[in-house]
């Protein structure tokens, strides 16, 4: 694709992390944006999408169309479907983008958890894939209003395509890509293989979003709670580590430690399934913490602390989908 030509994207879930990439995709005049919103829906078509950015000041923005579901798109054609709903029902979730793919789309992943590519790649064999880790600090307090933190960063990586078989013609995707996120005044990395940067974010999220969402605390007061809250969080991150390695996952030395101390340099850090369950919307255990746990089963990890923290949670998610219904 040339670099003077009109790109069209559809951005799939307009929530906190994807209305940030909308501002960002608005921001590049190549990019011709549809989005598809839901609770927001009238919200965004009235005023635009408000954001209030550490990094980027106040803005207001209009996409070019909004619209509330990919078949109200059925006529066109789409270069980028970029993906950023929650990962609750990743098979059922993604059906309403059947009316939009064809063989010449590329999808863009932009969730939390490891996996996520699959029920993708079952379902459209011959799109090229995207496989984004998004670390962005985001939230929707009212319909179309958005506030940024200063965390921004995003790494991308290609799933690679056996059925395809073209590796220039899916580089030449990511590099258009890169070049549009680029142009909107992101910062982003990408990778020969996405899937250690994945891992890493799930053994990020599968502590502190667990352990938040659990205990109704911030992490640095889960961290400070107790002389044991260190040392077992240190063994919760080591057992997805394991996990990851004997899938074959190459994982930096010292990780584990390395989030902690991390983490304690970010203050009163409170996470998206923290939001997700005191607001009653059903949270994304299956992809962060189901998958380690199932591939441990599968592999012969012991994951003790891993499954205790899961079985848990399906058990919150239970009782918020009761309460949806």
């Amino acid at each position: 694709m040339a670099d003077s030509e009109q790109v069209n994207v559809l951005l799939y879930g307009l929530g906190a992390i994807g209305s940030f990439y909308a501002f960002i995709l608005s921001r590049c005049d190549r990019v011709k944006l549809t989005v598809v919103a839901r609770s927001n829906y009238d919200a965004v078509v009235k005023n635009g999408v408000s954001i209030d950015s550490k990094n980027h000041g106040k803005h207001t923005f209009r996409p070019d169309h909004v619209i509330r579901t990919p078949s109200d798109a059925s006529d066109q054609h789409f270069d980028y479907i970029v993906c950023a709903h929650k990962a609750v029902d990743p098979y059922g979730a993604i059906l309403p983008l059947d009316p939009v793919v064809n063989e010449n789309s590329t999808i863009v992943i932009l969730q939390n958890g490891v996996g996520n590519e699959d029920p993708f790649r079952a379902r459209w064999a011959k799109v090229t894939i995207i496989s984004g880790v998004v670390w962005v600090g985001a939230s929707q307090p009212s319909p179309g209003v958005i506030y940024h933190t200063g965390s921004e960063h995003t790494e991308l990586g290609l799933f690679p395509n056996a059925v395809l078989n073209d590796t220039a013609l899916e580089e030449s995707r990511l590099n258009t890509l890169t070049s549009l996120l680029l142009s909107g005044g992101t910062h982003l990395s990408t990778f020969a293989d996405i899937q250690p940067r994945r891992w890493e974010k799930v053994i990020w999220n599968v502590a502190w979003n667990a352990i938040t969402t659990l205990t109704d605390q911030d992490v640095a007061s889960w961290l400070s709670s107790s002389p044991d809250a260190i040392p077992y969080t240190r063994r919760l991150m080591n057992e997805v580590i394991f996990v990851a390695e004997a899938s074959g996952v190459a994982v930096k030395d010292g990780l584990a430690d390395a989030l902690i101390a991390k983490a304690q340099g970010l203050g009163e850090l409170r996470t998206s399934m923290q939001a997700d369950r005191e607001a009653g919307r059903e949270m994304e255990v299956e992809v962060i913490l189901g998958v380690p746990v199932k591939k441990g089963r599968e592999l012969g990890v012991d994951t003790p602390c891993l499954e205790g923290l899961y079985v848990l949670l399906q058990a919150v998610n239970g009782r918020i989908r009761a309460r949806a219904i």
